[in-house]
C-alpha cells in the first residue's frame, strides 16, 4: 500500500511536468508533445491514476490494475523517448523511475524485464537514423549499468526489509511463549504453596488422627484418607510438573506403576525401551493419563493379580502397551456413563496416534497405544537437533 501510494503521488508528480511542458512552446518541441493530444492523454494519465490508487487495497484486482496501468506509464515513456531523441532524449532518466517501481511493487526477475526493454527500443531509433559511435554505446551502457545496479540495491533492501519482518515476528512470538511461561510459572507457584501446603496438613493431620484412634473402622476410613490425599498431592505435583514444562512421562510412569501396586496389592512390572522424543509436556501428559486410566481399570474392574507396562520409544513415536491377567474387557457391555475408554482414545488422538483394546486369551486385556509425533508435538528445537543426528 505504502508503496503504491508512493506510485500514485510520483504519477501526479509527471502529469504536472507534463503540463509545464504543453505550456511552453519551446519545451513541446524539446520533448516532441503535441499540444491537443497531450491534454487528452494527461486527462487519460490522472484518470487511471486514480481508479489504481482507488482500487490499491483490493487484494488481486489492485495488483492487476497496478500492472496494466505500469505497463501505460512504460509504454508513455518509450513514445516519449523515441520522439524526443532516443538516446539522448531528456525523457531517457525517467525510464529508471519506470525501472525503480517495477522493482519496488513486484521485486522478481521477470518483473524488471518490462522497463528494461526501453533501452533496446531507444537505440533502435539511432540505428536507423544513422551509424552507432562509441558513445551512443557507451550510453546505451550507462544507463544499461544504472538500471541494474537499481534493481539490485532495491531488491537487496527488499530481502533485508522480509528478514527483519520475519525475526520480528518471530521475536513477537517469542515474547508471547515468554509471557505464557512467566505465567504459568506464577501460577504453579501459587498452587504449590496454597493447595499442596494444604494437602500436606491434611495428610499430617489424618495421620495423627489415625494414631489416636481406637476405632478399626475409623482408623481404615482415615488411611484411605490419606492415600487419597496423597494421590491428589501426587497430581498436584504432575500438573505443577506440566505447566512448568518439566514433566518428565518415563520416571512419572515408573512412579505411578510403584504406588498403584502398594495400594492395590497389585504386582506391576514397568519395562523401558529405547530414549523417549523431546515431546511436549502436553503431549507426555496425554500419553501418561492413558497409562493411568488403563491401570487404574485394571486395579479396580479386572481382578487382577498382575500387570506388565511395556514401553517403547522411537525416534519419532513409539508405543505404550498395558498387559494384565484378568478377567478380560467386554466392550459390548460398558456401563452407562463409561467415559474413561473415550477419554483415552481422545488423548491418543491429541498425542498423534491411536488406541487399541482387546481381549486376551486366555484371559486379561491388552491396551496399547501407538503414536507418531509430528512437529507440533516435539518440542521446539528438536525436530532441527534430530536433523542434524
Amino acid at each position: 500500500m505504502a508503496r503504491g501510494r508512493a506510485l500514485f503521488f510520483s504519477r501526479i508528480a509527471f502529469i504536472l511536468l507534463g503540463v509545464l511542458i504543453l505550456l511552453n512552446e519551446d519545451l513541446q518541441a524539446k520533448f516532441g508533445a503535441g499540444s491537443p493530444a497531450g491534454w487528452v492523454w494527461l486527462l487519460f494519465m490522472a484518470t487511471y491514476a486514480a481508479i489504481n490508487i482507488a482500487v490499491l487495497d483490493r487484494a488481486w484486482l489492485g495488483k492487476a490494475v497496478t500492472v496494466v496501468t505500469l505497463g501505460v506509464d512504460l509504454a508513455t515513456v518509450i513514445y516519449m523517448i523515441g520522439v524526443s531523441g532516443g538516446l539522448y532524449s531528456p525523457v531517457l532518466p525517467t525510464q529508471i523511475i519506470s525501472t525503480i517501481f517495477f522493482a519496488l511493487l513486484f521485486p522478481r526477475p521477470i518483473a524488471i524485464l518490462p522497463p528494461l526493454l526501453a533501452l533496446p527500443l531507444a537505440a533502435l531509433q539511432i540505428v536507423y537514423s544513422r551509424t552507432v559511435g562509441y558513445a551512443d554505446s557507451f550510453l546505451l551502457l550507462y544507463y544499461s549499468a544504472l538500471n541494474l545496479i537499481v534493481v539490485y540495491v532495491i531488491v537487496y533492501l527488499n530481502q533485508r526489509e522480509e528478514a527483519s519482518h520475519a525475526e520480528l515476528l518471530r521475536l513477537q512470538r517469542n515474547q508471547r511463549d515468554l509471557a505464557v511461561a512467566e505465567e504459568r510459572n506464577r501460577l504453579a507457584r501459587e498452587i504449590h504453596d496454597g493447595v499442596g501446603a494444604a494437602l500436606t496438613g491434611l495428610i499430617i493431620q489424618a495421620e495423627y488422627l489415625k494414631s489416636l484412634s481406637q476405632d478399626p473402622e475409623l482408623t481404615a476410613e482415615l488411611k484411605e484418607l490419606r492415600e487419597n490425599a496423597e494421590l491428589t498431592a501426587d497430581e498436584l505435583r504432575r500438573s505443577i510438573s506440566m505447566m512448568r514444562d518439566d514433566f518428565q512421562l518415563v520416571p512419572a510412569l515408573e512412579d505411578y506403576c510403584l504406588n498403584l501396586g502398594q495400594k492395590y496389592g497389585l504386582k506391576v512390572e514397568f519395562e523401558v525401551h529405547g530414549l523417549p522424543p523431546p515431546m511436549r509436556s502436553e503431549v507426555q501428559l496425554n500419553l501418561f493419563r492413558i497409562l493411568q486410566e488403563a491401570l487404574t481399570n485394571v486395579a479396580r474392574h479386572a481382578e487382577a493379580t498382575e500387570a506388565r507396562v511395556l514401553a517403547v520409544f522411537f525416534v519419532n513415536g513409539g508405543e505404550l502397551t498395558v498387559v494384565d491377567d484378568g478377567k478380560g474387557i467386554n466392550l459390548d457391555k460398558l456401563p452407562p456413563g463409561h467415559y474413561g475408554l473415550t477419554n483415552m482414545r481422545e488423548r491418543a488422538r491429541a498425542a498423534g496416534g491411536k488406541l487399541i483394546i482387546e481381549r486376551r486369551e486366555p484371559k486379561g486385556t491388552i491396551v496399547r497405544c501407538s503414536f507418531g509425533l509430528q512437529r507440533a508435538e516435539l518440542k521446539e528445537g528438536a525436530v532441527n537437533d534430530r536433523k542434524e543426528a
